[in-house]
């Protein structure tokens, strides 16, 4: 078991700075503006030879019950309730707030231990500050930059005891594994092959229900939901396993149109979406089913496929669309006509809010990872090929016809073909698509992208007839 440090505090002290920081890499979105995260995003921190896990929390405030803040303040204890020790920050250039009181004195009650951190000190212009957080009553202040890296070799010595004391539990939770290992019929130690996660990333417009999707998933509220349009800013990723699958669901801000996104934080957000896609092995587009497959739906879709990641339409709010059979005979009309590169791309429907008709989604999204992950052999795909050219023979190129020598699949991932030709560029895009689709068709590849590479090449095998 690796110890677990809470990064807390009000908006805008540095949290995700430090987070960033701690983690070695900019995991969490940083800016001036108070309030950008709102999810506890989770990541593996590290200082010299302290190997920990590391939670980033919503700045602290004060809120009406079931408003933004109240959500966000009930994200922040869950964090800290599974969390081994809290770091409070402070702001030491500003000094001591209201809401930093408000939540010391509520944090001196709680069970977890506390570090109180004063952060901003470089220079002399955090000293005062420092010094004012004695008052909070959480100990002794480590004074620190988490922008510069001052005072992390103090942050070191602080949370070494914690460190260390998971390490021991963990050394006690080994034995016990070790003591129950299961045994086959034989009698002897089975063996479980051990996988990465898929890592599945949930898009969409805003407010269409994407981490109320995600919570319904987890079995808890581990993300804010709320009617608010735009509560994710950055992609928060949460480890879950189905069916024993591990997965990594990635919750990502809502894709708004270009010409609407103004903001710098927006845009920060809409990278880091993208960004999100261009790293998911599957991805689940969210839509509302009371406005199913808008422009914005179809230009978040053309994104996925042009990455070449595996799709799966996820139709939202079921649970309210009046004409269910209308609205899906046109989303599937929509869909051959605007995206017939991805022919027969799986469309599920329910209701994340009730949780109706859920149980479709998972079979779906495993179904298409794997037509993903498909590989065909050459031989098959050799005489496909035969059998492609005879029903419909490539076009001629200055009188001559262009001759389709071999076939052979360059990798998966998504499924990516070459075919070695006498002419390769003089064969026109249609027929490339042409075979693009046959082989969909022929080796029952619904919905996912393939690739299709033209090479100029003798066959490999001509010399071993």
């Amino acid at each position: 078991m690796t110890a677990t440090v809470a990064i807390i505090g009000r908006p805008n002290v540095g949290k995700s700075t430090l987070f960033n920081r701690l983690v070695g890499r900019r995991l969490a979105l940083v800016d001036d503006t108070p309030g950008v995260t709102r999810d506890r995003r989770e990541g593996e921190g590290r200082i010299a030879d302290l190997e920990f896990r590391l939670i980033d929390t919503a700045g602290l405030e004060v809120g009406p019950e079931d408003s933004l803040q109240d959500r966000m303040w009930t994200q922040t204890k869950a964090a800290l309730q599974e969390a081994d020790v809290g770091l409070m920050m402070i702001d030491a250039r500003t000094g001591l707030t209201t809401a930093d009181e408000h939540f010391a004195e509520i944090l001196r009650r709680a069970e977890t231990p506390v570090i109180l951190i004063a952060n901003k000190c470089e220079g002399r212009q955090g000293q005062s500050g420092m010094l004012e957080s004695y008052s909070l009553g959480l100990g002794d202040p480590i004074a620190l930059s988490a922008e510069h890296g001052e005072g992390i070799g103090e942050l070191y010595d602080v949370l070494k005891p914690f460190v260390d004391a998971a390490e021991v539990d963990d050394e006690f939770a080994d034995l016990e594994i070790e003591a129950g290992l299961a045994l086959d019929e034989d009698g002897e130690t089975e063996e479980e092959e051990v996988g990465g996660p898929i890592q599945m990333a949930i898009v969409g417009r805003p407010n269409v229900g994407k981490s109320t999707l995600i919570n319904r998933l987890l079995g808890e509220e581990r993300l804010i939901t709320g009617p608010e349009a735009g509560l994710t800013r950055d992609s928060i990723s949460v480890e879950w396993e189905w069916g024993g699958q591990r997965i990594k669901l990635v919750d990502t801000a809502g894709l708004r149109k270009k010409a609407r996104v103004q903001e710098k934080l927006e845009r920060m957000s809409t990278a880091d979406t993208t960004r999100s896609i261009r790293y998911a092995q599957i991805v689940v587009l969210v839509i509302d089913g009371q406005s199913p497959l808008e422009k914005q739906d179809l230009t978040i879709a053309a994104m996925v496929i042009n990455e070449g990641r595996s799709l799966v339409i996820a139709v939202n709010k079921w649970d309210v669309v009046e004409d269910r059979k209308e609205t899906m005979e046109s989303l599937y009309e929509r869909l051959e006509k605007s995206l017939p590169q991805v022919r027969g791309v799986p469309v599920v429907s329910f209701s994340a809010l009730t949780g109706s008709r859920m149980k479709t989604l998972m079979p779906a999204v495993i179904g298409a990872y794997d037509t993903w992950n498909r590989r065909i052999p050459t031989g098959k795909l050799n005489r496909w090929l035969s059998l492609a050219t005879e029903s419909h023979q490539p076009p001629a190129a200055r009188g001559r016809p262009v001759r389709l020598r071999y076939a052979t699949q360059a990798k998966t991932r998504p499924p990516t073909f070459v075919v070695f030709a006498s002419v390769p560029d003089a064969l026109p895009e249609s027929y490339s698509r042409y075979l693009i689709n046959d082989i969909r068709k022929v080796f029952d590849l619904p919905g996912t992208p393939i690739r299709l590479m033209l090479r100029t090449s003798e066959n490999p095998y001509a010399d071993k007839k």
